[in-house]
């Protein structure tokens, strides 16, 4: 998610729960990162979920182990979604990743989406028109 809000309710859930999970974002220090992610992907983990903020976590993470990416909010700027869904799916990905976004009919959530798409294909006309 983008909102620490939104991270902050299904972190009350899991916790509601007694599931053990992880959680990355903008407050988290470079040390406890990195500790979460070791913790995350080890053979022993108690930790299932990985509650990540699009932007805190979408560069430099490898969380290979996990094999579901849910987007809870689209970002405005497509790119940064594909970070965030290429944490998992990584050169030593075993399994197959299933990725899931959510969206309400009808909300800015919808629209959000439409111009990320028309975004996408932007940069795809203007990168291929640049190799011809």
């Amino acid at each position: 998610s983008q909102m620490t809000k939104l991270l902050n309710l299904v972190e009350e859930f899991l916790n509601h729960k007694d599931w053990k999970y992880e959680r990355i974002d903008g407050t988290i220090s470079t040390l406890n990162r990195q500790a979460s992610i070791d913790r995350f992907n080890s053979k022993d983990s108690q930790s299932w979920v990985f509650l990540l903020s699009t932007r805190a976590g979408g560069l430099g993470i490898n969380l290979a182990t996990a094999d579901t990416v849910i987007i809870y909010d689209s970002d405005w700027n497509p790119h940064n979604d594909i970070q965030a869904l290429s944490r998992a799916h990584r050169l030593g990905q075993l399994k197959k990743v299933m990725i899931y976004r959510f969206v309400t009919r009808n909300s800015v959530e919808e629209r959000i989406l439409e111009v990320a798409k028309k975004k996408m294909m932007l940069t795809h006309l203007v990168v291929h028109s640049g190799l011809s």
